[in-house]
């Protein structure tokens, strides 16, 4: 769905993928460049990604080998699912206030 404001009525398309399981997910890709091999530079972005499998990244992975000469070093990875099930304790006791 398109993106839209509180006025008309559309729900947003990222608030649907959480509903769906979608989580932020932050990516390092770090790569030496085949014109400067000694120096490791470094690529970072976010999406809305399926944990653990992460479909997306894997797209963006494969799309990299296909299209950029460069060789990977290293890929950091962290994802927050962002709507979720919220922790709950129970508390023994009232506390009255006067």
């Amino acid at each position: 769905m398109a993106r839209g404001g509180a006025n008309t009525g559309q729900i947003d398309s990222g608030f649907l993928g959480q509903l769906a399981g979608y989580g932020l997910t932050t990516i390092e890709v770090h790569y030496y460049m085949p014109d400067h091999p000694a120096l490791l530079q470094m690529f970072a972005f976010q999406q809305y990604d399926l944990a653990p499998r992460f479909p997306r990244l894997g797209g963006f992975l494969d799309h990299r080998r296909r299209e950029i000469d460069a060789a990977l070093h290293s890929i950091r990875i962290a994802h927050r699912h962002l709507i979720g099930p919220q922790e709950y304790r129970a508390v023994n006791g009232v506390i009255t206030i006067n």
